[in-house]
């Protein structure tokens, strides 16, 4: 019969193994562990503990054998268990490779299921390995770097505008959004109740379009807005005679406007030069993000243009219109937070990872 190790402690010993038996904040298994020591060390045979300590006769043998041994480290950590780690390991780091710096050979991104039979391993596998590296190829955002070769001087201008304003002046941040179609669903949708968010129907009826012009001045959120049904050089011209009537006229106004060609026409330039107290900041091209107006524009989209039903332009106008006049009646501006600097730097890491990326 195997005999178990008879355990004599040290003063040192016994006085952490009782506090380990009796802390709250100890872990469960060191506890117990600490316990069996404890009773074996007053000559307590393995048969008699483990029905006092409601566990097996192989845990406590187990742990009597193992503090005989390896003393209180033997008890205090579990010892390294089987498996293949490093073979998982590896196989993490093959994933996250694969993942984000190849694409299959027959489609655009990975899914689990094609990637874990690229590599001989389980979906599960792969699935567990993106969420705990936040990979997400089956999503992708839009982006655009622009190559504006003045892209820093207009950055710098328009900023400075919205961070630091010239004193007797307003600053006015202007665009056009085109094609806004007049759309009426086909059939009525379902109303919402609870478990069920609201319907529409997939095909609708096209009524026509119209084209806002709109300005937002940014010192007190007014909007200044109509709609035509073109976006020529004449219709621009024709809001700009609109902002200079609503605007008053002892004020210089600073328009931020992108650069779309009626804005820069030789018509509209001729009719600047006639308004002295207009002034024209062009963003960067493919830098919309620059311009205040198409956050406001975003807005008008969200809450009344796209999921509204319109039988007519008159009927879409007359929305837009209402729309435009709620929010003046209680006008709310928009506050640009972000420095220069703190752009540009941006842009240049984003240059940086550009130009590593290898082209597809």
């Amino acid at each position: 019969m195997k005999i178990a190790p008879k355990i004599v402690l040290t003063d040192e010993e016994r006085t952490t193994l009782e506090r380990w038996s009796r802390g709250r904040s100890i872990e469960a298994r060191l506890v117990l562990r600490s316990k069996i020591v404890l009773l074996a060390a007053e000559g307590k045979m393995n048969q008699k503990i483990a029905p006092r300590l409601k566990t097996a006769l192989k845990t406590v043998s187990l742990w009597r054998r193992r503090f005989a041994v390896q003393r209180l480290a033997g008890i205090e950590k579990d010892a390294p268990r089987g498996g293949r780690p490093k073979t998982r390991k590896r196989m993490a780091h093959l994933i996250v490779e694969k993942t984000t710096r190849e694409r299959p050979a027959n489609a655009t991104h990975w899914s689990t299921r094609t990637l874990a039979k690229e590599l001989g391993t389980s979906a599960t596998m792969v699935q567990r390995v993106w969420k705990a590296n936040g990979l997400k190829p089956h999503l992708t955002r839009t982006f655009k770097l622009s190559n504006d070769p003045h892209f820093v001087e207009k950055l710098i201008d328009v900023v400075g505008l919205y961070l630091n304003p010239p004193e007797n002046a307003l600053v006015v941040s202007a665009d056009e959004k085109t094609q806004i179609q007049a759309l009426d669903r086909t059939q009525r949708g379902l109303p919402i109740h609870r478990g069920r968010c609201g319907t529409m129907t997939h095909d609708y009826k096209r009524n026509g379009t119209t084209t806002l012009f709109a300005a937002i001045e940014l010192a007190k959120g007014k909007l200044i807005g109509t709609c035509m049904s073109k976006h020529r050089h004449q219709e621009w011209i024709k809001f700009l005679n609109l902002i200079d009537a609503e605007t008053p006229a002892e004020l210089d106004l600073h328009l931020i406007v992108d650069n779309y060609a009626t804005h820069k026409h030789p018509k509209v330039m001729a009719w600047r030069k006639r308004h002295p107290r207009f002034h024209f900041h062009f963003i960067p091209t493919s830098s919309s993000w620059l311009n205040l107006i198409e956050r406001w524009f975003r807005e008008i989209t969200d809450k009344r243009i796209r999921r509204g039903t319109f039988r007519s332009v008159e009927q879409l106008i007359e929305a837009i219109m209402a729309f435009i006049k709620e929010h003046n009646d209680a006008p709310q501006t928009f506050t640009w937070t972000a420095k220069a600097e703190d752009i540009l730097a941006k842009v240049r890491r984003a240059r940086e990872v550009l130009d590593k990326t290898p082209s597809a």
